[in-house]
């Protein structure tokens, strides 16, 4: 259910005969243009001012796609950049609570939907986020949705949020490799996009987050490298590192496709209690 000061779009996808990227514009029901046309100039209009989109996807649920999207975008704002955080997870968006927002809406303005911005000191320009979840009447409402209703979305996420001038926009993906992926690569053809790689060690992981980058390798979608999270736990008490799941060649497998592993994240109780 949406919040009553917005509207959720009300789907149909290319058949629909309206602009995706319109429903939230405030002059929608008395614009004379062309919506197909003018969706288009305003998607391309937002785009146009963002620098590198990276998308952070894994085919698997649950290996911490949203905390490393989190932490990247934030240890990019860190360094100065001006950053967006899109959450493109339809159906489990979380990215509203990491940054401190649940619960929150947002209203249409002039521009469109406002993301809701995050500051910190250590952060010079903030951070801007978007995310169904501002929408939602409350956190735990469940969005069932077919495919029409998330490729219009998606278009929303890009579109109507006013995202303004970014040097990054981090994209957090659901898992699977099925409409939004789909949509979302196809709206972002000939912007500089890259996708980032998240998994977690054991096989079962490996199995379903390696079709991603098969996925992003078939589509010509820069691969720009893979996190291995839950890489090994820390003790707290004697400092001594252990491995919960077993090692099944990740390194391997990555450097068969051609694709980087950046990082190994071990499982952290600070990451955990940071983020809820």
């Amino acid at each position: 259910m949406a919040h009553p000061n917005l509207k959720i779009p009300d789907g149909g996808g290319e058949e629909c005969g309206r602009g995706h990227a319109c429903g939230f514009c405030p002059q929608e029901q008395t614009c004379t243009l062309d919506k197909r046309a003018h969706n288009k100039t305003l998607v391309e209009a937002r785009l146009g001012e963002i620098g590198q989109i990276v998308l952070v996807l894994g085919n698997k649920g649950g290996v911490g796609k949203s905390t490393v999207s989190a932490n990247l975008a934030a240890g990019l704002a860190a360094r100065g950049f001006r950053v967006g955080m899109a959450d493109a997870d339809i159906h489990g968006p979380n990215q509203s609570r990491y940054f401190g927002f649940a619960g929150e809406h947002i209203r249409v303005d002039a521009r469109g939907l406002a993301p809701k911005h995050f500051t910190d000191p250590a952060l010079r320009h903030g951070l801007r986020v978007g995310s169904l979840a501002f929408m939602l009447q409350d956190d735990d409402a469940p969005v069932v949705w077919r495919d029409a209703y998330k490729h219009d979305f998606v278009h929303h996420l890009m579109g109507s949020f006013d995202w303004g001038a970014l040097d990054f926009l981090i994209v957090d993906m659901p898992p699977g490799t099925g409409n939004e992926l789909i949509t979302l690569t196809d709206l972002l053809e000939g912007c500089d996009v890259g996708a980032l790689l998240v998994t977690t060690p054991q096989a079962v992981a490996q199995m379903d987050s390696l079709k991603a980058a098969r996925f992003c390798l078939e589509r010509g979608l820069p691969v720009i490298g893979c996190v291995e999270n839950m890489a090994g736990v820390v003790c707290p008490h004697c400092a001594g590192a252990f491995h919960l799941f077993p090692e099944a060649g990740l390194g391997e497998k990555l450097t068969a496709l051609g694709i980087r592993r950046l990082a190994r994240l071990p499982l952290d109780p600070a990451i955990a209690a940071g983020s809820d």
